[in-house]
């Protein structure tokens, strides 16, 4: 398995000193920025758009920021991301007319691409296009909102696409997203994800550094069974 990621949400960061959290995140152990970008369309929720992307890259952010679309059109907002900074952008098949297409525009805009499944999106959306993503992202929540309880299908949906990706001999990131904390981010590992967006499990706890830390060594422990 790929080495362990772990890519805070900034969903559940205190947006009126973003730039100091996500500072205190990275310093604290953090490998990735996640940015949960809803539009109050494909999702019931408005959040962030690619100026708060541009905004952190001017604050000096360096690590790779992980854009994942809830919003639909999504071509459209594509090209604004990786404008703005983007490392790799995910979406929503539901969202696009033409998931290849979609595909080929974030590679095209000189960002990795990503493909989201929810909780009930049917694995076989990945066959004909497995071979061009550099990432999967399983939700294990319905996407929307954050602090959400983790839906214990997942695993069962992560084992199978884990498979997948095995067999496909590429190197495509499987990450989960949804209600991950420290007492189930071992039995996720386990089951295949290699790396964990995790928000409020993060941002709301008051040592930073101690949290993160003890999801990796629940990675590590629960990868070497």
């Amino acid at each position: 398995m790929s080495s362990c990621v772990i890519a805070p949400s900034i969903l559940s960061a205190n947006f009126a000193r973003l730039g100091e959290e996500v500072d205190a995140v990275l310093a604290a152990g953090a490998d990735w920025v996640h940015f949960d970008v809803m539009d109050n369309h494909y999702v019931p929720n408005l959040t962030i758009g690619p100026l708060v992307c541009e905004a952190l890259r001017k604050h000096g952010v360096t690590a790779p920021i992980d854009v994942h679309l809830m919003v639909r059109p999504v071509d459209r907002i594509v090209p604004d991301f990786a404008a703005a900074g983007a490392s790799v952008i995910s979406f929503h098949p539901e969202a696009s007319e033409h998931v290849h297409r979609t595909i080929q525009l974030i590679r095209k805009h000189g960002c990795q691409a990503g493909l989201v499944l929810n909780p009930a999106t049917p694995i076989e959306v990945l066959d004909y296009v497995l071979e061009d993503l550099d990432l999967v992202l399983l939700m294990s929540v319905n996407p929307g909102f954050g602090g959400q309880s983790f839906i214990r299908s997942a695993l069962t949906k992560l084992r199978r696409v884990r498979e997948m990706i095995d067999r496909s001999g590429r190197s495509i990131r499987l990450e989960i997203d949804g209600g991950v904390k420290v007492d189930n981010i071992g039995v996720i590992a386990a089951a295949g994800a290699d790396t964990f967006v995790a928000g409020s499990a993060i941002f709301n706890a008051p040592d930073y550094q101690d949290v993160i830390a003890r999801m990796r060594a629940e990675v590590a422990r629960c990868t070497l069974c």
